[in-house]
């Protein structure tokens, strides 16, 4: 069952300045954490319930952080963004 993308605001505002490799890039991503949402690392602590997808654009390591609701079908799509720094922002926006 494939399940449906429900991005965030901060996603979108995030990719659409990213150059068109890395937003094709992203888009792949997304496209495989819907066909199977177990693919990134489930987080323990503050973030759990929130998967973490590590994946290689233009030489550098990028993290997109994702939450399967099985029961509405979707996968909630947060920030994608490099590795430093993300899992503190992601705390501060999963409070917000």
């Amino acid at each position: 069952m494939a399940y449906l993308p429900k991005t965030s605001s901060k996603f979108n505002r995030v990719k659409k300045k990213f150059p068109v490799d890395l937003r094709k890039a992203v888009d792949d991503v997304v496209r495989r954490v819907c066909e199977d949402p177990s693919v990134g690392d489930l987080k323990t602590g503050t973030l759990s319930g929130v998967r973490v997808h590590k994946f290689g654009c233009l030489g550098q390591v990028y993290l997109l952080a994702y939450e399967p609701c099985q029961e509405e079908g979707v996968v909630y799509i947060y920030p994608v963004g490099g590795h430093e720094n993300f899992y503190r922002d992601l705390q501060h926006y999963l409070k917000s």
